[in-house]
């Protein structure tokens, strides 16, 4: 078993140094993440091939490559706080004023609940379309247990009112929230940041030494939060490599395929909000063709992470020197796409799980007094997925509960939630990218030139003042 991890390792490895190859060569962002992306793929499936699903080899092999994969979505951890304070101080100061702000967090939000209910209105045509239901569905230990988890969370989802939820969003203790302690940090320091930008510009006229001062602070602040940005986000094909590598190889292609009917469901309900995504860019006059090309590198990242908050920086800087949007909208967006509407997460899965469950019920699917309050109950519910974290499967727990269905029914689908988990989170992360584009080009701020070229993110090559 040693020596078998040991050249797997050794693998590992040599595609690491592939991929540094690439970098050393200057072969465009892009192409690496996609390179890292493909031999994760053939890589993680091989490892399955030869040791086969569950291979204690595979486990211990993974344990490794982790330090990879688990170590940079680390690192984007640590730059997220840090980069969404500096960047919104430093546009509000900018701004110079708080109507602008106002403007910006209002446009953000509605785009992304706007989206969410349209995302649930997908997800029950799609369930509709293949004919989903949860009867027949067989349930495991690993899915018995999985049920009694969630009805055991049952009771801290019944104890949160909408008033809460959004209660949850102020911070009390901002320095607390900067150490990521809570699910909704990340809008906290949001909040703290605005108020530390609005002081700052209020003292503009009658202190204006001591604004001087904290303004060249925030610039200088900004310049090397961002050099880090770029020195963290130069290692994405590697964390991909990794991520996809874990991903593929410890999947069970036999629950997949057990399943199949509800993960074409679920990818044919992502790819259609794609598609939508696309059509509001067009509707605001941007070409969506280009601006899908500039965003697949932040999709794919999102897509093998699984995780919509570790994406924000990277999320960031593509909005930025990608599809020309300010730092400030580009921070806004990443950083409530990341907490509020998420389209995948709050809209199309719990949509697809209450239209299966529906049946089991006696309760007819079509029914508009059965449509229209779980549309109602998604779209308000998008804000609290954040209050009490847990992405999707909190998500589906609110709605569930809301909709007086037994929860438990949720768990049948563990075996195959990382699968589906991927595309959702790469339709929350292009969610967030939409509301950013959306909003920076009704305000008339999109920087037309930087979108309009043709290259996409490059990070190679870059000052300290990028």
């Amino acid at each position: 078993m040693t020596m078998s991890v040991i050249f797997n390792l050794a693998i590992f490895i040599a595609l690491v140094y592939f991929l540094y190859q690439l970098q050393a060569k200057y072969v465009p962002f892009t192409k690496r993440v996609f390179a890292g992306l493909g031999l994760g793929v053939v890589f993680g499936g091989l490892l399955q091939l030869f040791y086969g699903a569950g291979s204690d080899i595979i486990a211990t092999s993974i344990d490794y490559f982790d330090i990879v994969g688990k170590g940079y979505v680390k690192l984007l951890q640590m730059i997220i706080i840090p980069l969404v304070m500096v960047s919104i101080i430093s546009a509000i100061l900018k701004l110079n004023g708080g109507t602008s702000v106002g403007k910006i967090s209002a446009m953000s939000i509605g785009v992304l609940v706007i989206t969410t209910m349209i995302a649930a209105l997908v997800g029950i045509a799609w369930s509709l379309l293949f004919g989903l239901s949860a009867e027949g569905l067989t349930a495991g230990a690993a899915e018995v247990a999985r049920g009694q988890s969630l009805e055991a969370n049952l009771g801290r989802i019944e104890s949160l009112s909408f008033a809460n939820m959004i209660l949850e969003f102020i911070p009390a203790n901002p320095f607390q929230d900067m150490t990521g302690s809570r699910k909704t940090s990340t809008i906290a320091v949001v909040i703290f940041s605005i108020f530390i930008g609005l002081a700052a510009t209020g003292i503009s006229a009658k202190r204006p030494e001591i604004y001087s001062s904290f303004e060249h602070f925030i610039k200088v602040a900004q310049a090397i939060v961002m050099r880090i940005v770029t020195m963290v986000l130069r290692l994405t094909p590697y964390g991909v490599l990794a991520l996809m590598t874990k991903v593929i190889s410890g999947s069970n292609y036999a629950d997949i395929i057990n399943l199949a009917n509800f993960v074409f469901a679920s990818y044919g309900a992502l790819i259609t909000m794609f598609v939508i995504h696309l059509l509001i860019i067009s509707l605001v006059g941007l070409n969506p063709i280009r601006h899908l090309k500039k965003i697949i590198p932040v999709l794919t990242f999102a897509f093998t992470s699984r995780s919509s908050a570790a994406t924000i920086p990277l999320n960031v800087r593509t909005q930025e020197q990608a599809l020309g949007v300010p730092s400030g909208i580009a921070n806004f967006a990443a950083s409530f796409g990341a907490t509020i509407g998420q389209n995948g997460c709050a809209g199309i899965y719990p949509a697809m799980l209450a239209v299966m469950i529906a049946p089991t019920l006696g309760i007819n699917p079509l029914d508009i007094g059965f449509l229209v309050p779980l549309i109602a109950i998604i779209t308000i519910s998008s804000f609290g997925v954040a209050g009490i974290g847990g992405g999707a499967t909190f998500a589906a727990l609110i709605v569930l509960s809301a909709m007086d269905f037994p929860v438990a029914l949720a768990g049948l689908l563990i075996s195959i939630e990382p699968l589906i988990d991927m595309g959702r989170t790469a339709l929350n992360v292009s969610g967030s990218i939409t509301a950013g584009s959306v909003t920076s080009k009704l305000m008339g701020q999109t920087n037309m030139t930087v979108f309009n070229d043709d290259k996409s993110l490059n990070l190679d090559g870059e000052d300290a003042t990028a």
